[in-house]
């Protein structure tokens, strides 16, 4: 059970906003503010090296905190500056080459389907995508039908689509890529932090998040889980560095052994500090409590939203705590600023971040409500009433 008077007293910003944009970038504890403060001041009297040899310990305790809230050892996360860095990264070592099949849904995240659009038009691979059911998500006995089909070289599956409430069915096509041998990449940027994420479960190898959204940690960071398939494969990231690999002839490197070989070896230790903290919070209230938390707070929105006769966009056998709504007739920068000026943070999803996805529904763009655990019902309200003024 979660203490919502604790966690929105251990929350400034719950104090000056209705703050609805999760998916965007979260209000973060006291914890977090004050381990990057506390970093900070160690470094500007301490010096940047020596701080970081100081508080080696505690630098080291981000990897098994994440491996705690990943369910994976520590040896097996990195740390990047985004999700997208992790997608990249990972995505760069796999030696993809003319003519190779990657298969995707169409749901996935748009800098994901940038990625390896870039690589269609530069190396030759050929993008397969995946139908999508009826009720929306991707179809599972699509998906394995193409694997079988193309034997693809990659699959890549974004979990919680940014411009969609959706959850995709991770697990199952992590055991339809497991039984193939295939290579499995999964986007979490939009689930870790709002739902229980098991690398175990999922069966990838390798998945990808970021902190500043449902993890309330800061911007500028992210990180990557990295299996022991592919550790053991001696895969590496295009541009590795000393972080990475030693240097032990003039043309050879010897690879590190761990997830770390996807690091650089300038870290932001200010910000994983904020990180290991936002880490160890989300794991101290629990994410089956922030999942329970979460679907009670979307139950009301949906709810209010459909009583105010506007249309709901998500799909799905499974909706995360991201709502798309239609407003028609409306200016999307409007209706932001509007609801801004009533201390009421949202965002906005536009058809050039989801086109297929968006033209399917026959929208250009939707109001993007993410709600989390330490939103009040109050708050809910003023919302709902806001957006009966606005249409």
């Amino acid at each position: 059970m979660i203490s919502i008077d604790q966690v929105r007293s251990e929350t400034p910003g719950c104090t000056t906003k209705a703050h609805f944009n999760n998916a965007g970038s979260s209000l973060p504890p006291h914890a977090v503010i004050e381990a990057q403060r506390a970093y900070l001041e160690a470094e500007s009297v301490t010096g940047g090296y020596e701080t970081a040899d100081l508080q080696a310990a505690e630098i080291d305790r981000f990897y098994s905190v994440m491996g705690q809230l990943l369910g994976c050892l520590p040896e097996n996360v990195a740390f990047t500056s985004s999700a997208t860095s992790s997608f990249d990264k990972a995505l760069s070592c796999i030696p993809l080459e003319h003519g190779d099949k990657v298969l995707i849904a169409q749901e996935d995240y748009i800098s994901n389907q940038l990625a390896l659009l870039s690589l269609q038009k530069r190396v030759g691979i050929k993008l397969v995508r995946a139908e999508s059911l009826a009720e929306g998500g991707v179809d599972p006995d699509s998906m394995r039908h193409l694997m079988d089909k193309h034997r693809p070289k990659l699959v890549s599956l974004t979990h919680v689509p940014t411009n969609s409430g959706l959850i995709q069915p991770v697990s199952d096509v992590g055991i339809l890529c497991k039984e193939r041998g295939i290579p499995y990449l999964v986007d979490g940027c939009q689930s870790t932090g709002q739902l229980p994420v098991n690398m175990q479960d999922i069966h990838c190898d390798f998945f990808c998040g970021t902190f500043r959204k449902f993890l309330r940690g800061p911007r500028g960071t992210g990180f990557l889980f990295v299996s022991n398939e592919v550790l053991k494969k001696d895969w590496w990231p295009l541009y590795v560095d000393m972080r990475g690999a030693d240097w032990t002839e003039a043309d050879a490197f010897k690879l590190r052994p761990d997830a770390k070989r996807f690091e650089e070896w300038e870290l932001p230790y200010t910000l994983l500090a904020g990180c290991r903290e936002a880490a160890a919070y989300a794991f101290r209230i629990g994410l089956h409590n922030i999942t329970e938390r979460n679907a009670y707070l979307c139950s009301l929105l949906r709810d209010g939203l459909a009583s105010l006769g506007l249309r709901l966009l998500d799909h799905g056998k499974s909706l995360s705590s991201i709502i798309t709504v239609e407003i028609p007739g409306k200016n999307s920068s409007d209706v932001l600023t509007a609801l801004r000026r009533q201390g009421i943070n949202t965002s906005i999803s536009s058809r050039g971040a989801a086109v297929m996805d968006f033209d399917a529904k026959g929208v250009s763009w939707a109001l993007r409500i993410s709600p989390h655990y330490y939103n009040s019902e109050d708050e809910i309200k003023l919302l709902l009433k806001s957006l009966k003024e606005i249409i």
